[in-house]
C-alpha cells in the first residue's frame, strides 16, 4: 500500500515525492509516461558527448532563497546569467529592450533618462490594458512592438497579440538602463552537473518507487494507494468532458556543428519572417567545453506535447469548470503547470509544491490527531 501515488515525474511531482518521503516518511509511487524523470527539464549527453536539453532551454532563476536553497541540497550551482539577442533590422540587439537596444537600432547615444523620454514619445496611451498588444504599445509604441513582439508572438501562439491576455508580453519587461541580462532575479544559476543528475539525487530515497513508460490509467486498478497527486493535464484526467484545453507545443530541430561556438550568446530570438522563433546554443548554458557545439531551433506548433497554456478568457472559463470538478475529487490534489493550466517558471513550480506539501503535512497531522477525514484539493 502506497500512501501517495504521484502522476508526473517533473518538478512538481518530484519535489512532492521527495518531501513526502523524507520529511513525512510516506511511501510514494511516482509514475511517468515518458522514459525518464525530470519532466521538461530533462537533459542528457547526445551522441557527440554534448549536454543538451531535450525539451528546449531551461534556465533557473528565482528571488526565493527558500527555493534556491532547497534545490541546492541536490545540486551544486554554477552561476549563470542568461543573455538573449534579437535579430532585428540586420542587427543582433539585446532583449528585453533597453538603452543599448535603442541606441544600436537608431544609431543614437541616449542616456537612461533620454531613453525613457524616447519611449514616452512613442507610447500610445491606453485607458485599459487588456491584451498583449496593449502592454507593449502603451510602453514603447507601435514601431518597436512591430519589430520585437508582434510577429514573434504570432509565430509562438498562432494568434495576434491583440487576441492574447496581457500576461504574455508582460513577462518581458522594458528597461531604460544598460542591463543586458534576460532575468534580474537575485539567484541565477544552472545545476553544475545538469538537471537530470539533480533529479536522480532528489528522488534517491527508499520510500520512493518509480515507474516510467507508464500511463497511470493503465495500472490504476492494480495499485493500492491512499492519496493521488496529479500533475498531468487536468482536462485529460476528466476525459475532456468540458472540451480539450488548448496548448502550444514546439518542434525542436537539433544540430551538432563542428565548431567551438555557433553564436555569441545562449539564445538568439528571430521575431520576423523565419519559421523558427529562436536558436539556443547549449554550451553557453551548461558551461561545457567541447570541440563541437549543439544548437536547437524552435518551431511552434499546435500539435505535440502540451508546453504553453494559451492565456485567453474562453480557455480560463473551460479550466474553471475542470477546477470546480476537481474540488469534488476525494483524496486528490491537482498541481503543476498542467494540473492548474497555468504557465509557471521552474522556481514557481517548486514553490507551489513546497507549499502544497506543507498543506498536506498539516492535513495529515489533523487526520492523525483528530481522526478527521481531509477534503483534498
Amino acid at each position: 500500500m502506497y500512501d501517495y501515488l504521484i502522476v508526473g515525474a517533473g518538478l512538481a511531482g518530484s519535489v512532492l515525492a521527495e518531501r513526502l518521503a523524507s520529511i513525512a516518511n510516506k511511501k510514494v509511487l511516482l509514475i511517468d509516461k515518458r522514459n525518464h524523470i525530470g519532466g521538461n527539464t530533462y537533459d542528457y549527453y547526445n551522441s557527440d558527448g554534448i549536454l543538451v536539453h531535450k525539451y528546449g532551454p531551461h534556465i533557473f532563476h528565482t528571488n526565493s532563497k527558500e527555493v534556491f536553497d532547497y534545490l541546492g541540497y541536490f545540486t551544486e550551482w554554477r552561476p549563470y546569467e542568461h543573455h538573449v539577442l534579437a535579430s532585428v533590422d540586420g542587427q543582433l540587439v539585446p532583449i528585453p529592450i533597453n538603452q543599448n537596444t535603442v541606441n544600436a537600432l537608431y544609431g543614437l547615444n541616449l542616456s537612461g533618462e533620454q531613453v525613457q523620454d524616447f519611449f514616452n514619445s512613442k507610447a500610445e496611451k491606453k485607458d485599459q490594458i487588456l491584451t498583449s498588444e496593449d502592454v507593449v504599445v502603451s510602453v514603447v509604441g507601435r514601431e518597436l512592438y512591430e519589430k520585437f513582439f508582434k510577429h514573434y508572438t504570432i509565430k509562438q501562439w498562432a494568434l495576434d497579440p491583440s487576441e492574447l491576455d496581457a500576461s504574455v508580453t508582460a513577462r518581458v519587461p522594458t528597461r531604460t538602463n544598460k542591463d543586458n541580462r534576460y532575468f534580474t532575479d537575485v539567484f541565477q544559476a544552472m545545476p553544475l552537473e545538469g538537471y537530470t543528475n539533480m533529479f536522480h539525487r532528489l528522488l534517491d530515497h527508499p520510500n520512493i518507487n518509480i515507474m516510467l513508460n507508464t500511463d497511470y490509467k493503465d495500472v490504476l486498478d492494480e495499485i493500492n494507494y491512499k492519496t493521488l497527486i496529479y500533475t498531468g493535464p487536468i482536462d485529460g484526467y476528466f476525459d475532456y468532458c468540458f472540451g480539450k484545453l488548448p496548448y502550444r507545443s514546439i518542434n525542436f530541430k537539433s544540430q551538432t556543428i563542428d565548431t567551438e561556438n555557433y553564436q555569441a550568446t545562449g539564445t538568439v530570438n528571430y521575431p520576423m519572417s523565419q519559421g523558427y522563433t529562436r536558436i539556443t546554443e547549449f554550451k553557453h548554458l551548461t558551461g561545457q567545453r567541447h570541440e563541437k557545439t549543439s544548437i536547437v531551433y524552435e518551431y511552434p506548433t499546435a500539435e505535440g506535447d502540451p508546453y504553453y497554456p494559451i492565456p485567453r478568457k474562453e480557455n480560463t472559463e473551460i479550466y474553471n469548470q475542470y477546477k470546480t470538478l476537481a474540488a469534488s475529487e476525494p483524496n486528490t490534489y491537482f498541481t503543476g503547470r498542467l494540473g492548474t493550466y497555468k504557465y509557471y517558471n521552474m522556481d514557481q513550480v517548486v514553490a507551489q509544491s513546497l507549499a502544497l506539501f506543507k498543506k498536506i503535512n498539516k492535513e495529515v497531522v489533523a487526520i492523525n490527531g483528530n481522526g478527521l477525514v481531509s477534503a483534498a484539493i
